[in-house]
């Protein structure tokens, strides 16, 4: 008897004892080592090249700790790029916005599991991602000042560039980027449009409403934040866009990605690696704003999707 009373509570003191926590009282949670494998890219491809930034605008090129890399910040023609590179991105993310807006609305009017639907979404999904020199081309060699198009409206009397070649400047850089500001838009906006209840639409008529009251007091307050959190999210798309632009604008610094590159390769012996980085933690300051902004608004949008 005494043995198996022994033995019982040597049962339960094993239980009692695998049932504890580690010392310091809680025990360690598993469920964040599958965020392992991304926490490893993130910090690979994110918070290293921002450290190498971060680092590099303060040093000189004979690594001493130094102020002076952010004085070209007041060079005139970096300033005109920094202008430059935030009106592209802001007409580019609003027109985008706008546009894709329109489309999304239109698409998810459709049928949710309609062949338009699969289309449009696996158009824009490829679309959002062409760009650099293959969409440069495209576009000079469609429009350009020998675009076959061009050609065209020429032999039928109409000269798009009567007044100028703007291909190759702010405004053609805006019709360039619409060309994936818009993809990027439907992808984005598309499941807060899947949100909006038939059934919403369909009280506000019972209680007499119409269209406008619809979209005035149910609809726009609730896609607003989504919709402003996705023109934040083409802001930055546009505003760190480079490959494009470089393949568009040869020569000069028409934006500041550009400015960045000439500072960091000159044939004349002017590259300057600290300044080149300097410029990038401005940016880096910027796109890290517009991305707190947009978190806020997609938390914000969140609520009301679950």
């Amino acid at each position: 008897m005494t043995t198996t009373g022994e033995s019982v509570t040597g049962s339960n003191l094993v239980t009692r004892t695998a049932g504890r926590p580690f010392r310091g009282g809680r025990r360690l949670p598993l469920d964040w080592v599958g965020a392992v494998p991304f926490l490893g890219y993130a910090s690979l491809f994110l918070l290293l090249p921002t450290g190498i930034v971060l680092v590099g605008a303060f040093s000189s090129n004979e690594g001493g700790v130094i102020l002076s890399n952010f004085g070209t910040l007041n060079q005139g023609y970096l300033i005109k790029s920094f202008v430059t590179s935030l009106t592209l991105s802001a007409v580019s993310a609003v027109v985008g916005a706008i546009l894709g807006a329109a489309l999304a609305y239109a698409v998810a009017t459709g049928n949710p599991r309609g062949a338009l639907r699969r289309m449009v979404s696996s158009a824009c999904g490829v679309l959002a991602q062409f760009g650099g020199v293959t969409l440069a081309f495209a576009f000079i060699a469609t429009i350009g000042g020998a675009g076959f198009i061009t050609l065209w409206l020429q032999a039928h009397g109409l000269d798009i560039y009567a007044r100028g070649v703007w291909l190759y400047e702010l405004p053609g850089l805006v019709l360039v980027y619409l060309y994936f500001q818009i993809p990027l838009m439907v992808l984005v906006f598309l499941p807060a449009l899947d949100g909006i209840r038939p059934q919403w639409r369909e009280a506000t008529e019972s209680l007499g409403g119409n269209t406008w009251n619809y979209w005035r007091y149910i609809a726009g307050p609730l896609l607003m934040p989504a919709f402003l959190g996705a023109t934040l999210l083409l802001f930055a798309n546009g505003f760190s866009a480079y490959a494009t632009a470089a393949a568009l604008v040869s020569q000069g610094d028409a934006i500041v990605p550009i400015a960045i590159a000439n500072l960091l390769s000159s044939e004349t012996g002017l590259a300057n690696p600290g300044e080149a980085k300097a410029l990038a933690m401005g940016m880096i300051i910027i796109v890290a704003v517009v991305m707190f902004l947009y978190a806020v608004l997609q938390r914000r949008t969140a609520r009301w999707l679950q």
